[in-house]
């Protein structure tokens, strides 16, 4: 059904463009930066916020809870990360946790830990999380993270209800009394690792998925994809289930921030830049290779994103008439 068509009601419309929330933030930001912004006038200001909202350039150095608002953001970040920092897969080369939550605050200075714990989970298979991974194995695993957060920890909860033996749909409060007639400890810890390392069973948590979807209100992956995997084992563990999403092809498409895995690493438009860039260092005497690289890219960054040149370019004119000012008092 075409989002433009005249059976679409106004409400439905508004509702999944997010279109209210992208003209809230352009008016927030508006009055934030309003002696830089309205000099160049109103209707260009909200042409170049627009456009770089359709050009998924809108998310460079925003805050993560703007990041993760709308799964067009969700969407636009995930693409600028990989497109930023693909030549890390490129070149084989391994990263910690740590090091991966780096590049992503180079593009978001706040972005959640908690996320990128969470998403190396689903690589190393909850197990040993200090370990190094590949670009590869992580952009993946941090796509279908990020985009799906909110049912994935849905799908937690239920598996851990599974696992505890007990009905999805009933919300167990512990109490003092019940904490007392829990049995011995240590005989509870053996039965829960054996329990999580078996997993549960995959037609009930097929089932629970299925009408888990049929009251979510957030993005989640098709019922089909779910079914196709849970399909092809008896018993599933939560992180081996996530592995399966990250990697199926069809999910990935429907996201459509990525491409597949066999052309990850192929982005012509981006290797243009990136040639651009490698040309001017070498042409340039005396220049420190990696600073320029990390300039040039940034550079790329802020030439990506229109409403940011505004508010850069007013940054760099105040900076140069204070710098006229203290020369001439300087010479005098």
């Amino acid at each position: 059904m075409s989002r433009l068509s005249a059976t679409v009601p106004v409400e439905e419309y508004l509702a999944e463009s997010h279109v209210l929330f992208y003209l809230s933030d352009a008016v927030s930001q508006l009055l934030e930066h309003k002696e830089e912004y309205t000099q160049f006038g109103l209707i260009r200001y909200f042409a170049e916020y627009f456009s770089s909202v359709k050009n998924s350039n809108h998310i460079l150095f925003r805050e993560f809870n703007y990041i993760r608002a709308t799964p067009h953001n969700r969407v636009s970040f995930i693409r600028v990360f990989w497109r930023c920092f693909r030549q890390i897969g490129k070149s084989g080369e391994l990263l910690s946790i740590q090091e991966y939550r780096s590049l992503l605050q180079l593009l978001c200075p706040d972005f959640s830990m908690e996320v990128v714990q969470n998403a190396a989970r689903i690589v190393l298979m909850d197990d040993a999380t200090d370990c190094l991974m590949s670009f590869s194995d992580f952009i993946y695993a941090f796509q279908l993270q990020f985009y799906y957060q909110e049912f994935l920890e849905s799908v937690l909860a239920i598996y851990q209800d599974l696992l505890a033996g007990k009905s999805p749909n009933t919300v167990f409060v512990p109490t003092s009394a019940s904490v007392e007639q829990l049995p011995s400890v240590a005989v509870e810890e053996n039965d829960k690792e054996e329990q999580q390392r078996d997993g549960v069973e995959a037609c009930m948590l097929a089932d629970c998925v299925d009408a888990l979807c049929d009251r979510f209100k957030h993005s989640h992956p098709s019922r089909a994809c779910v079914r196709e995997i849970l399909d092809q084992t008896d018993k599933v563990s939560y992180y081996s289930f996530l592995m399966s999403l990250a990697k199926h092809e069809t999910i990935n498409q429907t996201i459509g921030a990525l491409p597949s895995k066999a052309e990850l690493f192929f982005d012509p438009e981006m290797d243009q830049e990136l040639d651009k860039l490698i040309a001017q260092i070498s042409v340039s005497p005396g220049s420190n290779s990696s600073g320029s690289a990390v300039g040039g890219l940034k550079e790329v960054q802020r030439r990506a994103s229109p409403r940011r040149n505004i508010h850069h370019r007013r940054k760099m004119e105040v900076e140069s008439d204070g710098s006229t000012e203290e020369t001439d008092s300087s010479e005098n």
